[in-house]
């Protein structure tokens, strides 16, 4: 009873306020843009369905979390989101990478630059930058809101206005705001409570939402050796695309083998492709495990290698030319006899060895579902959004931020710089201050 009648006069007391910003959604992107909207002295209320803040967040990286790309060109950082990066210059020379860097170490989590520039915290934990970013709209005073799954939006009564007047909570506690901002995610990962909810109130509210797809997704692949040495990475790789033996495409970098086939940077950037690619037949990946020595080289290695191995046996030889982690795997795809001495290994032998090296094939499956997704394609159209403010085109009060943008990008940090680059503009135009007041 008592605390039936203390949430009574809790939600009554969030009923009778109207908020200056009222944030749906308790990510990266809706938490910078609290926090920054507060900072800069607006009443805010954030909004979160999940009985905790930032849980897709505390996963992201494989628990890692990266943070950004460390990339300072700002040019080439946004060509990387290929035909987006004419709508993101507006917001990313207000906000970018500099900035985003300077946050985290202003608020002492150091961080470390790995691989293909990937930043990530010095203390290799993603709840280091949970930290971060949820003290930061704690400090503010943003008034947080757990457990609370937004129903619907409420228009304001003059359709002249074209704004909203309020959000009805489950339960039915309404929240009246002068200002609204939508970050509530995608549809990857579903089971953090990215369901794709703000895609229908955006579609509601009139916008115009391109059906969301896995974009940065694992593939499985048919071939029983990929599936039996789950955990195995391959550092440096060219991985290339075929269609009917006509090559689609070409990129280069690490793999990781799991148990129902690939994944890591290399194939999650180019998923959204071969998922294009199945919608019109068989997809076959062929992997050069030596991308810097040509075959004639290789062939030339590998005679040398054998004579001055030459009493060695097969199965023993490779050492220092084939990532130790893989070469079991090479020397039975072979079918070169293990037992073989390296001088009996015949020259037809060493050149399908060679082909085996430089082209070793494997047909796709499949992409797995947006339960594995890092991201998804799709989202609200870009061009109803003003990225000088982040404010929608068509709703005069309302910011949309983050993965609810149907912004394609790489795996390496950009993702969430998206987040933290359109939370904080979006918090800072939100507040509604004549000018705009640089982070400390």
């Amino acid at each position: 009873m008592k605390k039936t009648l203390k949430n009574k006069a809790k939600n009554e007391a969030l009923e009778s306020q109207i908020w200056d910003l009222a944030v749906i959604g308790g990510g990266p992107a809706g938490l910078m843009a609290a926090g920054r909207a507060a900072e800069l002295g607006a009443k805010v209320i954030l909004i979160e369905k999940n009985p905790i803040l930032g849980k897709k967040l505390l996963i992201t990286g494989g628990g890692r979390c990266n943070v950004t790309n460390a990339e300072e060109d700002l040019r080439v950082f946004l060509a990387k989101f290929k035909k987006n990066d004419q709508f993101l210059f507006s917001a990313f020379s207000q906000y970018g990478v500099k900035e985003t860097l300077r946050f985290f170490h202003d608020r002492d989590m150091e961080t470390k630059v790995e691989n293909e520039k990937r930043v990530f915290p010095k203390s290799n934990t993603a709840k280091s930058v949970w930290d971060v970013v949820v003290n930061y709209a704690k400090k503010q005073e943003v008034k947080i809101v757990l457990d609370s799954p937004v129903m619907r939006f409420i228009k304001n009564a003059n359709e002249t206005k074209k704004e909203i007047a309020s959000v009805v909570l489950k339960g039915g506690v309404e929240i009246k705001a002068k200002r609204f901002v939508m970050a509530s995610g995608g549809k990857s990962r579903p089971e953090t409570g990215s369901t794709g909810d703000g895609f229908t109130f955006a579609k509601e509210l009139g916008h115009k939402v391109s059906e969301p797809s896995s974009a940065l997704v694992p593939i499985s692949i048919h071939e029983p050796w990929v599936r039996s040495i789950p955990g195995v990475s391959l550092q440096n790789v060219k991985i290339t695309t075929f269609q009917n033996e006509i090559k689609q495409g070409v990129t280069k970098g690490k793999i990781l083998f799991t148990h129902f086939g690939l994944s890591g940077p290399a194939i999650l950037n180019m998923s959204r492709d071969i998922g294009e690619l199945l919608k019109y037949g068989k997809v076959t990946l062929s992997l050069d495990l030596l991308k810097d020595t040509d075959q004639g080289d290789l062939n030339k290695k590998l005679q040398i290698m054998f004579t001055e191995e030459r009493s060695r046996k097969f199965k023993n030889s490779l050492v220092g030319l084939v990532p130790t982690s893989i070469r079991p795997i090479i020397i039975k795809l072979s079918n070169i006899d293990p037992e073989k001495a390296c001088h009996s290994v015949t020259r037809l032998e060493r050149l399908l060895l060679v082909k085996l090296l430089k082209d070793l094939r494997m047909e796709v499956k499949g992409l797995l579902g947006t339960d594995k997704a890092v991201v998804t394609s799709g989202g609200v159209d870009l061009k109803e959004i003003d990225f000088k403010t982040m404010q929608s085109r068509l709703i005069t009060n309302l910011y949309i931020i983050g993965d609810m943008l149907d912004i394609d990008r790489p795996t390496g940090g950009y993702s969430l710089q998206i987040c933290w680059t359109t939370g904080f503009v979006a918090g800072s135009h939100a507040a509604s201050l004549k000018k705009l007041v640089k982070l400390k």
